[in-house]
């Protein structure tokens, strides 16, 4: 089938960078928008906008029927689901084939047997890929939970099944801790994702955490686009992603990404979808989850593979073979990304919404920014409050690091709280510039100590220098009848950046 007209069931950077990939192509566009998304970056660069509802995700990007609804209005074709909201939700997928619009991600059946962290584990088995001990179904009681602790030996890790993101989730040392940690990771499992299912496994001290990419076609072919390194992560939660790995040699990328491949084969699935697995000091991997849409991550292994995933998407979504063969897929050069949050770093990474009334934005050699913000936007209370994306591509991984430190240093955001500073920190890190990293990597570094001087950015010093600067700039041009543009104003106009940046 040939699309031709999107409608993207999403908000923010993921939303726009899947309308640049249609405008690319010639396909028209479909914007959904909440009331608060009502000036949305994505809402004015699409070709069409749509009203869903109220702020709440449930009244807007949660509601599928509401969705296909506005599909059906306008003769979308298909729907890119981006990721989180409806991204893995198998009943929408489900409504969207009985509905006649192509669903841009896995069936249904795929997603039911990969969502469930339970299922997926049982899929991995069925596949024969290397797993973590423990349950491959949900636990029924404490007395299970302890029966399955004492079989594969403390430490071990409780888990939801139906989620992610540390929701759920418990690291237990030894029995006693067992009994209170099940009922707190149950409870906050129901609350967080409407199921309480926690299952248990062996916990891997120290991992690294590496997923691969793989893209599947409908008429039977299965290609691994190398992996992606996403070990820096504060309570689970990833922060910084980079591609290839700095510990994964030609031989264990093959090895990780046959098994991805063969899970994703086992599981019938087609389309974009990422296979994490827990890569041990040994160079021993175990399967960890499979996530069944889009990674927030694309866009480092985008660049050190020269491919572009949203446009393959859209290839497979209409029926095309793949035209790559696993020999043709190679890595060139390093890439890593930074997830830029409205959060305060000096307030336990508390979200902080509001205008941004100044925004200077990166560039130069080797950088991209998915961005899904601008300067006069309010940033709202009521989603995941990333900003954008900042990638940076070189030869090597030392450039690649150079790099967004330049980059860093010319990206100024006013008005709110972010996380500029933490990237700086971790990126000037000795361990980190060693890749001596691993999943307790984060959390280690900022119990070390405060961040610097220099790694924090409030608005009130950036008030200051530029007024700062201005007052010495007319000094300046009094006394020397500089005009603009002269050394006067670049003197300016670095003492500005340089002071709103720290």
């Amino acid at each position: 089938m040939e699309i031709k007209k999107i409608l993207i069931a999403n908000r923010g950077e993921i939303a726009l960078r899947v309308e640049r990939a249609c405008r690319e192509r010639g396909i028209a566009t479909v914007a959904v928008y909440s009331d608060v998304d009502r000036a949305g970056l994505h809402v004015l660069e699409a070709d069409e906008a749509y009203r869903l509802g109220a702020a709440a995700a449930t009244e807007s990007y949660l509601r599928g029927d509401k969705i296909l609804e506005i599909a059906k209005q306008t003769g979308a074709d298909a729907i890119h689901p981006g990721y989180g909201f409806l991204s893995e939700n198998a009943d929408f997928a489900d409504a969207c084939e009985r509905a006649g619009v192509k669903f841009i991600g896995p069936p249904a059946s795929a997603m039911r047997a990969l969502g469930s962290k339970t299922r997926a584990r049982q899929a991995a088995d069925a596949a024969g890929m290397p797993r973590t001990p423990g349950s491959t179904t949900g636990l029924a009681s404490v007395e299970e939970a302890l029966e399955v602790a004492e079989k594969i030996g403390y430490p071990v890790m409780l888990k939801a099944a139906a989620g992610g993101g540390g929701k759920g989730m418990r690291a237990i040392a030894k029995p006693e801790e067992l009994p209170g940690a099940f009922e707190s990771a149950k409870s906050e499992a129901e609350r967080a994702f409407g199921s309480g299912e926690v299952y248990l496994e062996k916990l891997i001290e120290q991992p690294r955490h590496v997923e691969i990419q793989v893209l599947a076609d409908e008429h039977g072919n299965c290609l691994y686009l190398g992996e992606r390194e996403c070990s820096v992560q504060r309570r689970h939660q990833k922060v910084i992603e980079e591609a290839p790995s700095a510990v994964v040699g030609a031989e264990l990328r093959r090895r990780m990404g046959e098994a991805a491949v063969r899970l994703a084969q086992t599981a019938g699935y087609t389309n974009a979808g990422t296979v994490e697995f827990l890569l041990d000091k040994d160079g021993n991997f175990y399967f960890l989850e499979m996530n069944t849409r889009l990674q927030v991550e694309h866009p480092v292994t985008e660049l050190v593979t020269g491919l572009d995933l949203v446009h393959l998407q859209i290839d497979v979504a209409e029926g095309k073979p793949l035209a790559l063969r696993q020999e043709d897929v190679t890595l060139r050069g390093h890439a890593i990304e930074c997830r830029v949050y409205a959060e305060d770093p000096e307030n336990q990474f508390f979200p902080s919404p509001g205008k941004i009334t100044r925004l200077l934005q990166p560039g130069g050699p080797g950088i991209r920014e998915d961005c899904g913000v601008y300067e006069g936007w309010t940033v709202p209370m009521d989603y995941d409050p990333m900003l954008s994306k900042l990638i940076a591509y070189a030869p090597t991984r030392e450039m690649a690091i150079a790099r967004l430190l330049r980059a860093l240093d010319e990206y100024v955001i006013g008005g709110i709280r972010s996380n500029l500073g933490l990237f700086r920190r971790i990126l000037q890190d000795e361990d980190f510039r060693r890749a001596a990293i691993d999943t307790g990597y984060l959390d280690r570094l900022l119990s070390s100590g405060p961040a610097r001087e220099c790694e924090r950015e409030p608005e009130v010093k950036l008030a200051a220098a530029l007024g700062a600067a201005v007052l010495e700039t007319r000094r300046t041009v009094s006394t020397n009848g500089a005009s603009g543009g002269g050394p006067a104003e670049r003197a300016w106009k670095l003492a500005a950046r340089r002071e709103a940046t720290r």
